[in-house]
């Protein structure tokens, strides 16, 4: 029997049935609940004028809280968390939370359509930087210290603004913390303890006019519904099948949503692997990555946005299998290799064995992706050289026009075991055949490097699109590769830091 779907918003447990499988929270929130303070902006997860913030539960028993775009969500998925709207934060007296007199205070609103998604884009960031300070010190006890304004920039890069600039709202995130805490904080104990009460045992099952939505909690409920109803849409988090709703109008048929089985949401760490959850965010996984492998941090900061990331699943963007989806060619450079799971059989290969041809994966169609493994950096790894590089025709949050991964272990000025990967220049992330085998065992000199560039004429003929011509791909495929080169070369190489646009703009600045 479908069962009502139950979430902890504006004080109240709620209970909605009735509402379409594919129902987004932004709907349930304008049009039923009559909170209007989100706005649509995109409907496609861009712009952040419709950015809310979910709490869940966390291993620690406290809870977390993520900004993430409710036109993209689907509201059977909030059962069992906590919603939180720009409506949430008005003071029991009627005055204005911290946040938003500083937005007040700062200037940080013109029209004022994007400023709910700013105001919770921030409240997000006030939360957790509160609750990190020595488990919540801020609470009562003054000012908060402040997050840098690199930091903040970074929790904003889901939000757009067309008329204020951005300037006023950074100087409004730094004035927050300093106005002391808001007269109604969050009780995250309390709040704990009611999220553990809608916690399910079982199988989430909810059904309207005939489409099925299930949320199972175990792996082998998850892989019983697959091969019981091999069809099933597999939902993680809505990132992009979400606008396969909203901007395409597809009917999605029966769905399965991962978010709920604990097995897929777990970082386990071994002296071999790093082993990510198909259910993990994608914010955690490149936290976690980034402690083993720093030079992905760029890419982490790049991936999207702080919203995206938050919502979107590591595991969905590799089952996506997209050409230009930007963390597989980071994850297949490292040789890393995915984890799928049919019926009672577990099986696993290499990630760039997984893609066969466009939107073509080596999976029956009862298989799902359980888990991704990426080698440490032990033993012979300890030398390893990486690198990843985005081209986009923003900095944040924009869609690559080439995204491409180096490695090589370094055993002197010798090259072992190069592996190459891009996205963006073939119908599959895809690995430089040519280019690598240029650089087997090869002294790692400039016209290795060059030879290499050359060879990934025999690798790649990428196609023109709205993004990037052709020739201007495999021209900046071969610059990566060069610029690899500078980084890695074993005598003088440059900092990173030289050879980055802004960084040398800031420091002459």
């Amino acid at each position: 029997m479908s069962q009502p779907i139950r979430f902890y918003h504006r004080n109240a447990i709620r209970e909605v049935s009735g509402a379409g499988v594919t129902r987004t929270v932004l709907q349930y929130l304008r049009e039923d609940a009559r909170c209007t303070g989100t706005k649509e902006g995109c409907a496609e997860g861009d712009c952040g004028a419709c950015t809310v913030v979910v709490g869940e539960r966390d291993a620690q028993g406290g809870v977390s809280f993520k900004a993430v775009n409710a036109c993209i969500q689907f509201l059977p998925t909030l059962d069992g968390k906590a919603l939180f709207t720009v409506e949430d934060l008005r003071q029991p007296d009627g005055s204005l939370h911290p946040v938003q007199q500083a937005m007040v205070d700062c200037h940080g609103s013109q029209c004022g359509f994007c400023t709910p998604g700013f105001v919770m884009s921030m409240w997000a960031l006030y939360e957790k930087h509160g609750h990190e300070q020595a488990g919540g010190a801020c609470a009562g006890k003054g000012a908060c210290s402040t997050p840098s304004r690199q930091q903040i920039a970074d929790s904003l890069t889901g939000n757009l603004c067309r008329c204020t600039g951005y300037r006023p709202i950074l100087d409004a995130a730094e004035q927050m913390f300093q106005a002391g805490p808001p007269k109604q904080p969050v009780d995250v104990k309390a709040l704990a303890q009611t999220l553990a009460a809608l916690e399910r045992a079982d199988t989430f099952h909810y059904e309207h006019q005939g489409q099925r939505y299930d949320a199972p909690r175990t792996v082998d409920a998850l892989a019983a519904l697959k091969a019981a109803r091999p069809a099933a849409r597999i939902l993680a988090g809505s990132t992009d099948i979400g606008l396969w709703v909203t901007k395409q109008m597809r009917e999605l048929g029966d769905v399965v949503y991962v978010g709920q089985i604990d097995a897929m949401r777990r970082i386990d760490v071994s002296d071999a692997f790093v082993e990510i959850g198909a259910a993990v965010s994608v914010e955690r996984a490149y936290a976690e990555l980034a402690k083993h492998y720093p030079e992905l941090d760029e890419m982490w900061k790049r991936f999207a946005s702080l919203p995206i990331r938050n919502a979107g699943t590591i595991g969905g963007n590799v089952a996506n299998g997209s050409p230009i989806g930007d963390s597989m060619p980071g994850l297949i450079a490292l040789g890393a290799r995915v984890v799928l799971r049919g019926g009672d059989v577990t099986r696993e290969l290499p990630l760039e064995d997984l893609y066969l041809a466009y939107q073509k994966k080596d999976m029956a169609e009862h298989e799902f992706v359980l888990a991704l493994k990426v080698p440490t950096r032990t033993g012979a790894r300890a030398n390893l050289r990486f690198r990843t590089y985005k081209v986009s025709k923003r900095f944040d949050s924009d869609i690559s026009a080439v995204c491409a991964a180096f490695a090589y272990i370094a055993d002197g000025d010798v090259i072992r075991e190069p592996r190459i990967a891009f996205g963006g220049m073939a119908a599959t992330p895809q690995r430089a055949a040519h280019a690598e085998a240029v650089l087997a065992n090869a002294h790692w000199h400039e016209a290795t490097a060059q030879a290499a560039m050359i060879a990934l004429g025999n690798d790649y003929a990428p196609l023109s699109d709205m993004r990037s011509t052709s020739e201007y791909r495999l021209e900046t495929a071969k610059n990566t590769l060069y610029r690899f080169w500078l980084e890695t070369r074993p005598h003088n190489p440059l900092a990173p830091q030289a050879l980055n646009v802004r960084a040398v703009a800031a420091e002459s600045a």
